[in-house]
């Protein structure tokens, strides 16, 4: 799922290409927002909060997506070949020189901007981790009071109305980096350490916005695409010490979950979810040889 990073390099993509602009046309091919109502209006802002990004328009209406798993925004020159077919489009903006396109995004919605304070999704919403000015010791409280005597750090940090755009792929490698396992009971850690995780992801996801690439593992050489301490490495070698990095589901949203038992010690109240978890804790940390 693109993450809270994700959505602010997309409007700051798209922001150049819209703002300003007056739409010349604009549809929903797949049905959904009746996207007729922003053409011959302008394009008054593109931002993102978390996970959602909002175009304003000056007509007083907003357009909403979230991208969740598949969805991408993709901006083309008029008449440039689509990199995706028209049947995933979900929603196309046309301005004089450029053609906005998101595709595949299970949420576009349309409504009065007046109406975001009260919006069911929006209104819930937590400060953005991208957005200045950002109080850590009032999130740090805010994730104590969500949390209680059992929630887990692993599954609260990622909770939207507590703290809006970290996703799994920076749950897993903040928590790997600050050495606390995901598991770990918010009421069993301390202010410092709470602060510790969130600044931590906080400082990932500000470099790669302004890198334009996503490298969690700052010691690796800089590339396109994906270089992780931890996330989506279950079975392979941890980068520090070379201990099979394990895994499991966590949370009501059952998202995936990973760490290494060495760097990450387990807490005692762990007991495995999954049938794959329980074959990883009846064995041993092992090491990979060189």
């Amino acid at each position: 799922m693109p993450e809270g990073d994700t959505l602010y390099r997309t409007a700051a993509v798209l922001r150049p290409v819209l703002s300003g602009k007056e739409i010349k046309a604009a549809s929903a091919p797949r049905g959904g927002p009746a996207m007729h109502r922003v053409v011959g209006s302008r394009v008054s802002t593109v931002e993102s909060q978390g996970k959602n990004l909002l175009i304003g328009f000056e007509n007083g209406l907003m357009l909403r997506t979230h991208l969740r798993m598949w969805g991408s925004w993709h901006r083309y020159r008029p008449g440039e070949p689509w990199r995706r077919p028209l049947e995933q489009a979900r929603v196309v903006i046309e301005v004089e020189d450029a053609v906005a396109v998101c595709f595949n995004a299970p949420v576009a919605e349309l409504f009065d901007a007046r109406a975001l304070a009260i919006h069911p999704a929006m209104s819930r919403l937590g400060p953005d981790i991208l957005v200045e000015p950002f109080d850590v010791p009032a999130v740090v409280q805010a994730l104590r009071e969500r949390a209680g005597e059992l929630g887990e750090i692993g599954e609260v940090i990622m909770d939207q109305r507590v703290l809006a755009g970290i996703g799994n792929v920076y749950k897993n490698e903040s928590l790997f980096v600050t050495s606390i396992h995901p598991y770990t009971r918010v009421a069993d850690m301390d202010d410092a350490a709470v602060a510790k995780v969130i600044e931590c992801a906080r400082d990932m996801m500000r470099s790669n916005v302004s890198r334009g690439i996503r490298v969690t593992d700052a010691d690796g050489p800089p590339h396109r695409g994906v270089r992780a301490w931890i996330h989506d490495r279950r079975g392979l070698p941890c980068r520090r010490c070379l201990t099979k990095v394990v895994g499991d589901r966590q949370g009501e949203l059952n998202r995936h979950t990973m760490w290494c038992p060495r760097c990450q010690p387990v807490p005692a109240h762990y007991t495995p979810r999954t049938a794959g978890a329980k074959r990883e804790a009846a064995g041993r940390p092992w090491r990979l040889g060189r």
